[in-house]
């Protein structure tokens, strides 16, 4: 560390013996540049950019100063953190002279003096954080060993700019369980989402299957209403057309020869009742005088003269009721066997 000091000093003086001007009474200063100048061993002043004027043998320039922004590469070194992990972190320095008096006179050299700085400030703050949050907190971390140098480089004159790490190396048995941990990290996570999908499909199936049931019960109901509707206008219209039916037979047996109409619906009835008698049942009842189709006629006539009578002349009362059905394979009267 000493031979280090050493060969470090040694090279800064070397620079500025190299680097410093001879007094040749005209002097140019360059731009960005700041000439601190010595009369008799004592500071005189610092010289401006541009045309300077010097007195020789008693005014001598003793030191140069920058004024642009400086960018020093602090060494790597090694810190403990919070939880007893040793790290090796490197990292880049950026300063700038503000006052060239204080630069010059105040330490012997700055940029060695605020490398110190930086390295003692890092590994400080490297100790009030975990090695979690050395990775996560990079920028407060700079920030923090930014302010720190700048509270004591007040005095030499040099503000520090921003600090930036460069490279944190850590133990080989510290990054291989790091790496178990990032792992069973991902493995959770993507068990996580595994699960979350999972549910959200269960989810969204049940909901579909909900939805699917709501309307095939909504369609269900809407088909038995219009089944409904359409069996009630069926009735309707049934019983209008047999009401209108009805209406117009009774009107056309009132007319001229309505009872011969009659008799020949009635007979052609009665061929048709017989004709069916056989087709839908193996039981067939037949009347006594099944040939003398005018005699069956007549007695059927005299059946709805019967009713035509006893309606006319019943008002209130409830009249008897007698059916003869002719349509049918069964025919009610006194000659059935």
């Amino acid at each position: 560390m000493l031979r280090t000091l050493v060969c470090r000093l040694c090279l800064t003086l070397n620079r500025w013996a190299s680097s410093l001007p001879v007094n040749t009474v005209v002097l140019f200063v360059p731009q960005q540049e700041a000439w601190v100048v010595e009369r008799m061993g004592r500071f005189h002043r610092i010289l401006e950019p541009g045309l300077n004027f010097l007195i020789p043998i008693l005014d001598r320039v003793k030191y140069v100063q920058s004024l642009k922004e400086i960018v020093i590469d602090v060494p790597e070194q090694s810190a403990v953190s919070l939880d007893n992990v040793t790290l090796q972190i490197d990292g880049v320095l950026y300063l700038r002279i503000l006052d060239p008096f204080k630069a010059s006179y105040g330490v012997e050299d700055p940029e060695y003096a605020v490398t110190q700085l930086a390295q003692t400030t890092m590994r400080s703050e490297l100790g009030k954080l975990t090695l979690d949050k050395v990775f996560r907190e990079r920028e407060s971390l700079n920030s923090n060993i930014v302010h720190s140098i700048n509270q004591a480089s007040d005095e030499w004159g040099i503000r520090c700019l921003r600090y930036e790490i460069k490279d944190i190396h850590v133990p080989p048995r510290v990054k291989e369980s790091m790496q178990m941990q990032v792992e069973a990290e991902r493995k959770k996570r993507a068990t996580v989402l595994e699960s979350e999908g999972a549910r959200e499909a269960a989810i969204n199936v049940a909901e579909g299957c909900k939805q699917a049931q709501i309307l095939a019960s909504e369609g269900e109901k809407a088909e038995q209403i219009n089944r409904a509707a359409g069996e009630a206008n069926a009735v309707l219209a049934k019983a209008e057309a047999k009401a209108k039916a009805i209406r117009l037979l009774s009107e056309a047996l009132t007319r001229q020869n309505g009872n011969a109409a009659a008799s020949l619906t009635v007979a052609e009835q009665y061929v048709s009742a017989f004709s069916n008698l056989a087709k839908e049942s193996n039981t067939i009842l037949l009347p006594s005088n099944t040939g003398d189709i005018s005699s069956m006629v007549t007695q059927a006539m005299m059946i709805y003269g019967s009713l035509s009578k006893t309606q006319s002349t019943a008002d209130s009362t409830t009249p008897e009721t007698k059916e003869l059905t002719l349509e049918g394979n069964t025919v009610s009267e006194t000659g059935y066997k």
